[in-house]
C-alpha cells in the first residue's frame, strides 16, 4: 500500500510515517518544514522528525508546500497513493488572530488543494483529515459547567458528539479555517464519490512533539518543567480536555483506512476516561519529574472552551478502537524523551 502523508514531519504526520513504514507500506512524507517559523521561534523543530525519518528506506521525503499547486498535483500523481493522510496546517489560535489570511491561505486551500491533488491522482484512495474540536467554537461553552478543585467539568453531558452545532458561535479564524477544510473533504465525498474520514481531532500528544506556548501544551509544561523556567496559565488553569496519545490516533487512521466504511465525521480523542485540566498537568509533572516551577496567571484566551472533552462513542463503535494509554503513561513516556533530547529545547 502506498501512503502519502502532509504534514509528515509534524509529531502526527510523523508517527503515521514511522507506522506505516514499519508495516511495509511505500511512504511519501510532504512537508515545508515552517512549523517553527509559524510560532516566531528561530530554532529548529520539526527538522528533527524529517531526519528521524530518513532511516526508513521506504520513505520518501518532499520538502514542498501544500499552498504550491503545480508541485503538489505533480507529487500526488507520480505517487498516485492508495491512502492520504493530511496533518498538514496551521495549528496556531494566535497565529491565526494575528495573520488570518495566512492562516486560510494554509488549512482552508491548502486542504482544498489536497482534495484536488488526490482526486485527480486516485479517486478511489482513503483520505483522513485531521480536523478539530474548535470547529465546534464557542458552542461548547453553551454546555452547563460545574467548578470544581481543579477542574469544570461538564453538568449535563460526558463528552461532545459529533452533533454538536458549528453555527452561530465564535470560532477564531483557525476554528473558521479548519472547520472549512473540514467542509471541503466532506463535500469531495458527496460530489465526487472520494472515501473520506475526516477526525475532530481533541488534544493530541506524544514523543517528537514540539510544544510552544500556542500550541502542544501538554509538550510545552514538561518542556518548561525540564529546563525549570516558568509557565503562565491563560485563565485558572481549571480548563480540562481529554488527552489522546499519538499511537492511538495512528491506529484509528489505520483502521479507517483498511476498513471498508463510507465516509464518516467522528470525534476522536482520549474521551471522558482520559482527561487533563492544566491544573492537574502540572499536579501530574511535579509529581514525575519530581520538581516544580514558577506558575503565573494571566487573562483568559478569546473563545477558550472551559471544558472540550470528546464523545467517542461513534468511533469505538464505527472502527472497533478505543485508547490504550492513559494520561500518566504518555506523559511519562514525554518526559523521559525530552530528558534525553534536552539539546533539542535550548
Amino acid at each position: 500500500m502506498k501512503i502519502l502523508i502532509t504534514g509528515g514531519a509534524g509529531m502526527v504526520g510523523s508517527h503515521a510515517a514511522e507506522h506505516f513504514a514499519n508495516k511495509g507500506c511505500e511512504v511519501l512524507v510532504y512537508d515545508n518544514l515552517m512549523r517553527s517559523k509559524i510560532f516566531g521561534v528561530d530554532k529548529k523543530s520539526v527538522e528533527y522528525n524529517w531526519n528521524f525519518l530518513k532511516q526508513f528506506r521506504n520513505i520518501q521525503l518532499v520538502k514542498a508546500d501544500i499552498r504550491d499547486r503545480k508541485i503538489l498535483e505533480a507529487t500526488f500523481k507520480k505517487f498516485k497513493p492508495d491512502a492520504v493522510v493530511h496533518a498538514a496546517g496551521q495549528p496556531g489560535v494566535g497565529f491565526s488572530l494575528a495573520d488570518p489570511c495566512e492562516d486560510a491561505s494554509i488549512n482552508a486551500v491548502g486542504s482544498l488543494n489536497v482534495v484536488e491533488a488526490l482526486r485527480q491522482a486516485n479517486p478511489k484512495a482513503a483520505l483522513v483529515y485531521c480536523s478539530t474540536n474548535k470547529v465546534y467554537g464557542d458552542n461548547v461553552n453553551r454546555y452547563p459547567i460545574l467548578e470544581k478543585k481543579t477542574r469544570y467539568v461538564f453538568r449535563t453531558i460526558k463528552g461532545v458528539p459529533e452533533t454538536c452545532s458549528i453555527d452561530h458561535c465564535g470560532h477564531t479564524p483557525y476554528g473558521v479555517s479548519k472547520l472549512t477544510g473540514d467542509l471541503y473533504v466532506q463535500d469531495a465525498a458527496q460530489s465526487f464519490g472520494l472515501r473520506t474520514g475526516v477526525f475532530r481531532m481533541s488534544c493530541t500528544y506524544g514523543t517528537r512533539q514540539f510544544g510552544f506556548e500556542d500550541q502542544g501544551w501538554i509538550a510545552w509544561f514538561a518542556i518548561r518543567f525540564i529546563q525549570g523556567k516558568p509557565l503562565t496559565i491563560y485563565g485558572d488553569g481549571k480548563q480540562v480536555r481529554d488527552v489522546l496519545w499519538v499511537g492511538d490516533l495512528v491506529n484509528a487512521f489505520d483502521k479507517f483506512i483498511l476498513s471498508k466504511d463510507p465516509s464518516v465525521v467522528l470525534n476522536i480523542g482520549g474521551g471522558p476516561d482520559n482527561t487533563l485540566s492544566l491544573l492537574e498537568l502540572i499536579g501530574l509533572l511535579e509529581d514525575i519529574t519530581g520538581r516544580s516551577v514558577k506558575v503565573g496567571f494571566d487573562d483568559w484566551r478569546k473563545f477558550d472552551q472551559k471544558v472540550y472533552i470528546s464523545d467517542i462513542a461513534k468511533v469505538k463503535r464505527s472502527l472497533q478502537w478505543k485508547p490504550t494509554v492513559v494520561p500518566r503513561e504518555g506523559v511519562t513516556r514525554i518526559v523521559e524523551w525530552i530528558e534525553q533530547n534536552k539539546k533539542l529545547f535550548r
